[in-house]
């Protein structure tokens, strides 16, 4: 049987690109698995639900070496697993030459060194990527708040929702539990935000 594994790191990231390599080999939709979620680690709902469907002899189509995952002791393990003690395969779309494990184990022991030494390479440069990804977005924070740039609510809106309902919970109008699914807080950052403002009241 075959299947297809697509992932992206976000969900507001497109699949499209990889679902259309799917569709042109023929995988149907039932049989490709989509998980929008980060490659660090192995823990993604529709991954584990595919590595459950896996049989020896299926056949499953990736688009990249790092699409399914970039850790580098993770992708080498989930390799050897998939192909090795299920005796199922993997085909790497974007590496076919290099990275199609049926061409591997027609070659005995020598393939099974080739494999090691390829998966070895690509995975390690997997890793660096996301850890390059990370760095470049720290900094790309740092920078910005340097500029000036704002994350999260603004401010003033956000205290002007919290001292409505601060109000209402203060007259007796609802519970602090209901208060705080109101501004789904929770209960530390609930009272840490009644004490701040009521520190502000007694400055006034």
């Amino acid at each position: 049987m075959k299947f297809g594994y697509v992932r992206v790191s976000a969900k507001d990231q497109n699949t499209e690109r990889q679902l259309k390599k799917m569709h042109e080999l023929k995988i149907e939709d039932r049989y490709i698995f989509v998980d929008k979620q980060s490659g660090k680690d192995f823990d993604r709902p529709r991954y584990q639900a595919l590595r459950l469907m896996i049989r020896e002899g299926d056949l499953v189509y990736l688009d990249a070496l790092d699409r399914l995952g970039r850790d580098y002791d993770g992708i080498i393990r989930e390799w050897k697993y998939i192909t090795r003690d299920l005796n199922a395969d993997i085909v790497v779309l974007e590496n076919e030459t290099l990275f199609d494990s049926r061409k591997f184990k027609t070659m005995g022991d020598l393939g099974k060194l080739m494999e090691d030494q390829f998966l070895s390479l690509l995975s390690y440069v997997a890793e660096q990527e996301r850890k390059k990804t990370k760095q470049r977005q720290a900094e790309g924070i740092v920078v910005a708040l340097e500029k000036g740039v704002k994350f999260g609510r603004p401010k003033h809106e956000a205290s002007e929702g919290f001292k409505g309902v601060y109000d209402e919970w203060k007259a007796g109008g609802v519970t602090a539990v209901a208060a705080m699914k109101k501004l789904d807080m929770k209960p530390n950052t609930f009272y840490r935000r009644v004490k701040e403002h009521e520190g502000t009241i007694l400055h006034q």
